[in-house]
């Protein structure tokens, strides 16, 4: 089996399948076309055609946009359509601008907005090599449920920096504490463009480092994760090539680790495939 897999799985989608979700005259989406449909029994907010569907012009800032969908999203989930998450993601076209408005994370794939989380590293430097800390998610888990996972985890939600968002969930996935949270280091960022059988989900996952000592054992405290094993990297180099056991994402996550480590270098056949995927300019 192959690593560059991973990425293709991870950029699997049909663009026939979807027609643009315009917000103030910017695309900021993609819905599938049968989603479409549905959203045209709320000619208030939506106005559908075959070429697009477009949030109405009359919700003209953030509140009233955001107002405005979270109506039409509360009558879907009472008609069983989608099922919320209750956390907001902001509606952006890119990273740092201002967000057009915020939208419930459950229904960020049917819109196919583009969503931001961060994905850390933890690994402890030992005489016979690196090691990865890698969590086993819990099995009532929506998302990838017993996958293997990262030390840390979690989407970007509306009203968090980075920073506050990366101490929170260092905190609830593995009991860290802020001042070690924040020696993380940022790494860079991942995108990839998939169907998840919902819709489309263009996402970008910054990426950390967190070198952390040996006798540490981190501790879940929010129930997303059954128990953590520190592998050496080896290990997860092979089950990575080899398995599907990681969460689709977290694979991308480990092959830039293994490339800017050095462990997986320009020798290898699929590496130039690799490190030019893993960053797409056109996500």
């Amino acid at each position: 089996m192959s690593y560059l897999r991973h990425l293709q799985a991870c950029n699997a989608h049909d663009p026939s399948l979807y027609r643009p979700f315009m917000v103030g005259g910017r695309r900021l989406g993609a819905i599938r076309h049968a989603f479409a449909e549905t959203l045209a029994a709320f000619p208030d907010v939506f106005a559908v055609s075959a070429e697009a569907v477009v949030l109405s012009d009359r919700f003209a800032d953030f509140e009233l946009r955001s107002a405005a969908v979270a109506g039409v999203l509360r009558r879907l989930a009472e008609q069983g359509r989608l099922h919320p998450r209750n956390e907001d993601y902001a509606v952006l076209g890119r990273w740092g601008e201002a967000p057009a408005l915020k939208l419930d994370r459950g229904a960020v794939p049917y819109f196919g907005i583009r969503s931001f989380g961060l994905h850390v590293n933890g690994f402890v430097r030992r005489p016979d090599g690196l090691h990865l800390w890698i969590g086993r998610r819990a099995a009532d888990r929506l998302v990838a449920p017993g996958k293997l996972d990262n030390l840390i985890a979690g989407g970007q939600p509306y009203g968090l920096s980075l920073a506050e968002n990366l101490v929170k969930e260092a905190r609830e996935e593995a009991g860290l504490d802020a001042e070690t949270a924040q020696r993380a280091l940022p790494v860079g960022a991942l995108s990839y463009r998939m169907d998840n059988g919902y819709g489309l989900k263009p996402d970008t996952l910054f990426v950390y480092d967190l070198e952390l000592p040996d006798g540490f054992t981190p501790r879940n405290t929010d129930g997303e994760v059954e128990r953590f094993e520190l592998w050496p990297l080896e290990e997860v180099a092979r089950a990575v090539r080899g398995t599907d056991d990681f969460k689709f994402n977290v694979n991308l996550v480990l092959i830039d680790f293994m490339i800017r480590h050095g462990f997986l270098g320009p020798e290898h056949p699929e590496y130039l495939d690799l490190a030019l995927g893993l960053r797409r300019a056109d996500l």
